[in-house]
C-alpha cells in the first residue's frame, strides 16, 4: 500500500512539474562551448553608414546637373524654410545611404525636379535627375519610384487627370526603368455628380 501511494506520488509530481508552463530546454541556461563549436559560422553583415542630415538646398545649388530654372526658383517660402523633401534610403548599394531630394513650388507643393545623390569618393554626386513637373520620387524596398501626374488640357493645378508611376532599379552604375504604370484619378470625386440614369 505505501509503495502503491509513493509511486502515485512520484506520478502527479511530474504531471504538474510537466504543466507547469516552461520554456523547457531554455531555462537549463546557454548550451556549452563545445556543444556549438561546430556550428557553421555566419558572415558579418556590412553596416550602412546613415549620412548626417545634408543641406539639401546646398545640394542642390551646387549641383552643375540641376537646371537654372529649378535653383531660380527654389526660394525660402517662410523665412527661412525651402521648399524640399529629403529622404535617406538605400538604392546604390554604396557604403552609405543615398539620398532624394524633391524640390517644390511654395505655393501648391508641386514638385518641379527630382534628384538622387550617391556617396563617391567621400562626396555626393548626382545619379538621377527628373526635371519635368509636376514629379516627386520616393524610395520603396529599395528601388526608386518617380511619379508623374498627368494633366489634360483645362485640368487645374490641383486636380490632375492621372499620373504615371515608373520604378527604376540600379544596375551597372545606373537606374534603369524596371515597371511603369498608369493610373487614371475619377473626375466624379469632389466634381459634379454624374447624371442619375432615365427611369
Amino acid at each position: 500500500m505505501g509503495t502503491a501511494v509513493i509511486v502515485l506520488t512520484a506520478v502527479a509530481l511530474f504531471a504538474c512539474a510537466c504543466a507547469t508552463g516552461g520554456t523547457g530546454t531554455r531555462d537549463e541556461g546557454p548550451a556549452h562551448a563545445d556543444t556549438v563549436s561546430g556550428a557553421p559560422s555566419v558572415p558579418a553583415v556590412r553596416p550602412v553608414r546613415s549620412p548626417d542630415r545634408v543641406d539639401a538646398v546646398r545640394l542642390v545649388q551646387d549641383d552643375p546637373r540641376v537646371s537654372a530654372e529649378v535653383k531660380r526658383g527654389l526660394k525660402p517660402c517662410l523665412g527661412d524654410e525651402y521648399p524640399v523633401d529629403v529622404s535617406y534610403g538605400r538604392l546604390t548599394g554604396g557604403p552609405a545611404e543615398d539620398v532624394v531630394v524633391n524640390v517644390l513650388t511654395c505655393g501648391d507643393a508641386v514638385g518641379v525636379g527630382a534628384y538622387v545623390y550617391h556617396v563617391e569618393g567621400g562626396a555626393y554626386r548626382n545619379v538621377f535627375r527628373a526635371e519635368e513637373p509636376p514629379v516627386y520620387a520616393e524610395i520603396d524596398r529599395g528601388d526608386l519610384v518617380v511619379t508623374k501626374q498627368v494633366y489634360e488640357k483645362g485640368d487645374p493645378v490641383s486636380s490632375p487627370s492621372g499620373e504615371n508611376v515608373i520604378t527604376f532599379r540600379w544596375s551597372a552604375g545606373r537606374f534603369t526603368e524596371r515597371f511603369r504604370a498608369h493610373n487614371d484619378y475619377s473626375n466624379a470625386v469632389g466634381g459634379e455628380a454624374p447624371p442619375e440614369p432615365a427611369g
